[in-house]
């Protein structure tokens, strides 16, 4: 289950005695209807097997062993095929669109099969497995104080929370601002090229009011803060984003010119300077962490271009940060951007456009490569139309 959802459970057999526990998963995986125990004695093979056939494992050995299971399915699932089936000559040449959605099944399915290694997770977010890390600091940030009951996770998802943990304790380097501390299931901007954007874009005459739209860390508003708006109003619909928007705003010293506003887009009123950095692929999001980078049909991206208008204040102007990686991955065409564009009444004032620096983008095994060489993000200056 979520934070937000009824719980569900999971039942298994377990020494002659029936086992029931809540099931928790932050990517919204249904709960497995089958369940085996295992431990260190079940071969490598084996787990794969059941996994693929979709029998869960939950975990009654070693942790360190566990993991090590957990890369030796990751490993079998990465083997390449010892030889490529022959393409028929009048199979079609795939689109850009085809080897985007193919790698998205194969990513979906990767993650099923990984994430039928269970963990049993106490009431008080302790796990009784020999050599087991203490994680109930990681899992009380990730879920909140613990309600009193014991749970089922993931494998893979714990360790995400790990994961997440050490991101929040160490924190991003951002050179035009200082640290940013991201919070379980909010985006990291790891990808700081967007905020050198940012920072260098000319800001507006009127000074007194930016609206930032998503605001996720408060990393953008921060920015802007820094640069001289009067004040911010940032908003989000993510709770735990407001939660880290909040604690990285006031790390920074910013927090007296940062209001932070629980709503779906826009704040009431306008402003001198509204900016959107929203996500960039138009796809669906299959977890928490996911709906950063990804926007069914272009939801928010279409919403914020339809009402940026309204909210401009005269003689204004909106800055949407984009990648065009959705015009490489053939999910949409810089024609239909154009057209939003202008059905809001808005125009272009100027494009500011900027490599990415990413590992991804130099990385010739990566599936997608051939659209990440060509990606740039930009910031679009935009005004109402005359």
């Amino acid at each position: 289950m979520t934070a937000d959802d009824e719980p569900s459970l999971v039942s298994w057999q377990e020494s002659g005695a029936s086992h029931t526990l809540r099931w928790r998963s932050e990517a919204g995986w249904p709960a497995p209807s089958r369940i085996q125990v295992a431990d260190d004695r079940m071969p490598a093979d084996v787990a794969y097997r059941l996994a693929c056939e979709g029998t869960a494992l939950v975990w009654r050995g070693d942790f360190h062993n566990a993991r090590q299971l957990l890369q030796a399915l990751a490993r079998r699932i990465d083997r390449k095929p010892r030889k490529a089936r022959p393409v028929p000559r009048s199979t079609p040449a795939t689109t850009s669109s085809d080897r985007f959605h193919r790698h998205r099944q194969a990513q979906g399915q990767r993650a099923r099969v990984l994430g039928m290694l269970l963990v049993e997770v106490g009431a008080d977010y302790g796990i009784a497995l020999r050599r087991a890390p203490d994680l109930r600091l990681a899992c009380a940030e990730a879920w909140g104080p613990p309600a009193g009951h014991a749970c089922v996770v993931a494998l893979r998802e714990l360790l995400g929370l790990v994961g997440a943990h050490e991101w929040r304790k160490k924190g991003v380097d951002i050179p035009s601002l200082g640290r940013i501390h991201p919070h379980y299931g909010v985006f990291s901007p790891v990808r700081g090229e967007y905020l050198d954007l940012v920072a260098r874009a000319p800001l507006p005459a009127d000074r007194s009011l930016a609206f930032d739209i998503g605001t996720g860390t408060g990393v953008i508003a921060a920015v802007l803060a820094r640069r001289g708006m009067a004040r911010v109003i940032a908003t989000d619909t993510s709770e735990r984003a407001l939660a880290c928007a909040r604690d990285n705003l006031t790390r920074l010293g910013v927090q007296d010119r940062v209001q932070l506003d629980a709503a779906d887009l826009f704040p009431p009123g306008q402003a001198p300077l509204v900016v959107c950095n929203p996500p960039w692929v138009p796809a669906r999001a299959t977890s928490v962490l996911e709906r950063a980078v990804y926007d069914p049909d272009s939801q928010m991206l279409r919403g914020f271009l339809s009402g940026l208008a309204a909210h401009l204040a005269p003689g204004g102007e909106g800055w949407l940060i984009l990648s065009d990686l959705a015009e490489h991955f053939g999910l949409r065409t810089r024609e239909e951007l154009r057209a939003w564009i202008a059905a809001g009444g808005l125009a272009v004032r100027e494009r500011l456009d900027i490599a990415p620096r990413h590992p991804k983008a130099a990385d010739p095994d990566d599936p997608l490569a051939a659209a990440r060489e060509r990606e740039v993000t930009s910031l679009w200056r935009l005004v109402r139309a005359a």
